[in-house]
């Protein structure tokens, strides 16, 4: 028989009494086979959904809250930023669990974190309307940029030098200088609602942005004046949720809430092709890297658990089912490969080519939020609300 179980008597002084034989009624022989696993309900903690195995040869645990961004580095392979909910973000090395470099200062969720293109400066976006400079030699703040009136939805850097943009919820869009102190440059506005997704195209000369109000804005960056405004028949029709820029920066993809994702070009900033299979709202969005206006391949993802592979035809190349929704993706550079990060805590790698599954990668007790690949290509970065990131060795699909 097992140990007799402690019971309290609260009337001698927290001692414990034991259940001695005069206690017992009645015995029963109970077959093993009878007894639940450990596994199943009741003793999971809330994560009966994790399959326990862990695929992950990394794993970065200093944040204590729900994390929603990564990013690697472009000139480090080993250097990572994520951020999250306990309003934190921080610096870390893929095998180095015990080093950490962290962005402080925010008041809010850190939201979105972006590297500057020769990798010195990263900027950290936060929902308390602030985006921080820091630079990644030094380990320290470069200079804090202000501006906005609401939280930051989203910050890139310009390709070519170090001029930090940034979408707010509150309907604007801020450009500063990060080597002048944080100088204000520009700010655009004319959205309608929040500004949910933007770039720089990547020959520096023009600004993209989708904002809640259905419309993606076209803008120059040196005046701020607005070239092409993107509304109406034939285009979405209820809010923008992301945004992918061709190589050539010819063409800009778009998905929306409506479920619709419309191809626009950008000097014309007419619709070109309007591509119709999602059942709900498209999350993400993004051009095989090597895309031109005469020969492209896009992926975008959502909340119809569907990854669909585009190309200049109006059908779907392929359709990938998933469990859940499709929160993130990102094609891997110089591959066929797209890696998607689902609400079920799953990553899994794609063949754009046959739209079969060549990999799934699990590790995530909760949802995935958001993806990143270093930039040699052999690791892929993802982070979770169960409070982690991730580190996959990817190699094999370079």
């Amino acid at each position: 028989m097992n140990a007799p179980s402690p019971v309290h008597d609260d009337n001698d002084n927290g001692e414990q009494t034991f259940i001695d034989e005069s206690d017992i009624i009645n015995e029963y022989e109970i077959d093993d086979e009878e007894l639940p696993d450990a596994d199943e309900e009741g003793g999971s903690g809330g994560e009966e959904e994790f399959d326990g195995i862990d695929d992950s040869v990394h794993i970065f645990t200093g944040h204590t809250g729900e994390l929603y961004t990564a990013a690697c580095s472009p000139t480090d392979a080993s250097l990572v930023a994520t951020g999250g909910g306990d309003d934190k973000g921080f610096l870390w090395r893929i095998g180095q669990g015990d080093w950490a470099f962290e962005l402080q200062g925010h008041q809010e969720t850190v939201s979105c974190l972006s590297f500057s293109m020769d990798g010195q400066l990263i900027a950290s976006g936060g929902l308390d309307g602030v985006v921080k400079v820091w630079d990644v030699a030094k380990e320290e703040l470069k200079c804090t940029l202000e501006g906005p009136g609401a939280g930051i939805e989203w910050v890139r850097w310009h390709p070519k030098g170090h001029l930090v943009l940034a979408g707010a919820e509150d309907s604007s869009i801020w450009m500063w200088n990060a080597d002048k102190g944080g100088a204000y440059l520009n700010v655009f506005s004319g959205h309608g609602g929040s500004v949910t997704c933007g770039d720089f195209t990547p020959d520096g000369k023009t600004i993209c942005s989708g904002s809640d109000d259905a419309t993606m804005k076209i803008w120059n960056p040196r005046n701020a004046e607005i070239i092409h405004d993107v509304r109406g028949h034939p285009y979405h029709t209820e809010g923008i949720t992301c945004l992918t820029i061709s190589s050539d920066s010819s063409l800009v993809i778009t998905g929306s809430s409506d479920g619709s994702v419309h191809v626009v070009n950008i000097s014309t900033g007419k619709v070109v092709l309007s591509l119709n299979a999602h059942t709900d709202s498209v999350e993400s969005a993004a051009f095989e890297p090597s895309s031109r206006r005469d020969s492209w391949r896009a992926a975008t993802g959502g909340l119809d658990k569907k990854l669909i592979i585009w190309d200049q035809h109006s059908s779907p190349r392929c359709i990938c089912e998933h469990e859940d929704t499709v929160a993130c993706l990102l094609w891997l550079a110089g591959s066929r490969y797209i890696a998607t990060g689902c609400l079920d805590g799953k990553v899994r790698i794609w063949d754009s080519l046959s739209g079969d599954c060549a990999k799934v990668l699990s590790g995530h007790s909760d949802a995935i939020q958001s993806l990143a690949v270093s930039s040699n290509g052999e690791y892929l970065v993802s982070v979770s609300i169960d409070e982690t990131a991730r580190v996959f060795e990817i190699a094999e699909f370079r």
